[in-house]
């Protein structure tokens, strides 16, 4: 699609309900109830409508939540209100899942109007494991739901899954890392659980349920990265790891693989989008702004006709230039020095040198003459380099 260079280009909406709250989760969501979400699709729509005049989406991203917890005519309603809206048509569509939330002809709508990857919330193939996370989902359920999107036509699939569960041993990580690569997704995700304040398993924690084994949890990750590029997916960020049909003429390894999440490449790469949906976050234009956490009044200050956003937050050009830095470290590709001065209108080389040369003479990171990145053992400790390369 051409795109016009003055609009915004990239989509994010959160559809915070889900069947129910996972044990680990902090992010915003709520159990489900129907009329909430009867509200919350109609303010979506309006929010939809306010935005949409400065929006042409080359990536659009539906996460949550559970958005696959929607159903069939919710589903329908807003993808006919974008059709209306002129946002259909980006190059990369994602809808997040969860296995138990997937049927043959919600798959079969969502691809029909030009969805065409799904992320699919897998986290563990252990059923000891998934019931100690609170999913909702069998094991059974995530190889009949794979099915079933590849019967809809869905050929870009991401499998997300989580390491250091508490209870998860070595062995039961390298099954269902075996087990989860032979499905022969394009895409494959992979967090070490956090423990965040007010989840259930952060109470667990401090109540002495479990050890947390740092050790365990570093190990698991070396062993994540080693499996999954001997089964030929290529790691471009901490996290994730895509296949590449473009391997035959590549130049350099650093480079991002075809199958990788370009909704994802933007917001590492310090890019504008808009973020719709109780809770979400936008970055447009330099400015930062959040959405009320609250699903009843992100339905109220719509349903006035108004957007429902909490703060807005202007950042100086060298503050957004330091959190650009330090996003882009998270890819393996690093910052070229090039992209990074088109991008934030700095030079890396004469405002970040120090702090190059610093994590290049710990061995976590490595300069080049057209850019910087991180060594496999900076990578791990990316944070801690973000946090170097603010100001």
């Amino acid at each position: 699609m051409p795109g016009n260079p003055d609009l915004i280009h990239s989509l994010y909406v959160h559809v915070p309900f889900c069947a129910q709250k996972c044990s680990y989760c902090a992010f915003f969501s709520e159990a489900s109830s129907g009329e909430l979400i009867k509200r919350y699709v109609a303010a979506l729509i309006r929010e939809l409508e306010l935005v949409a005049a400065d929006l042409q989406p080359r990536t659009i991203f539906f996460g949550g939540g559970t958005p696959s917890l929607l159903n069939l005519r919710q589903w329908e309603d807003i993808l006919r209100a974008m059709e209306r809206l002129n946002l259909l048509g980006a190059e990369e569509f994602t809808v997040e899942s969860n296995p138990a939330t997937v049927s043959a002809d919600k798959s079969k709508l969502l691809r029909s109007f030009g969805v065409n990857r799904i992320s699919m919330g897998v986290q563990s193939l252990d059923e000891n494991l998934l019931d100690r996370l609170g999913r909702i989902h069998s094991r059974a359920m995530v190889f009949k739901s794979f099915d079933t999107l590849r019967a809809a036509g869905f050929d870009n699939v991401n499998i997300d899954l989580m390491f250091a569960i508490p209870g998860q041993t070595m062995a039961i990580w390298r099954a269902t890392l075996d087990e989860a690569i032979a499905l022969g997704s394009e895409h494959l995700s992979s967090y070490e659980v956090i423990y965040e304040e007010d989840t259930p398993l952060f109470e667990q924690m401090k109540a002495g349920e479990f050890d947390v084994n740092e050790d365990l949890a570093c190990d698991m990750y070396e062993e994540l990265i080693d499996r999954s590029s001997a089964a030929g997916f290529q790691q471009y960020e901490i996290a994730n790891f895509a296949r590449d049909e473009k391997l035959e003429t590549r130049n350099s390894k650093l480079e991002i693989p075809s199958r990788a999440s370009q909704h994802n490449v933007n917001y590492w790469r310090g890019g504008s989008y808009y973020g719709l949906g109780p809770s979400a976050t936008g970055y447009v234009r330099g400015v930062r702004t959040k959405n009320w956490s609250n699903t009843q009044l992100y339905c109220d200050q719509l349903e006035k006709g108004q957007r429902a956003i909490e703060s807005r937050e202007e950042l100086s050009p060298l503050r957004r230039a330091g959190e650009t830095a330090g996003f882009g470290l998270r890819m393996n590709a690093g910052w070229p020095f090039a992209a990074f001065e088109k991008t934030t209108g700095h030079d890396l080389r004469s405002g970040w040198a120090a702090d190059m040369e610093k994590l290049s003479g710990q061995g976590r990171g490595k300069i080049a003459p057209d850019g910087f990145h991180l060594t496999r053992q900076g990578l791990r400790f990316a944070d801690a380099a973000a946090e170097m390369f603010l100001r």
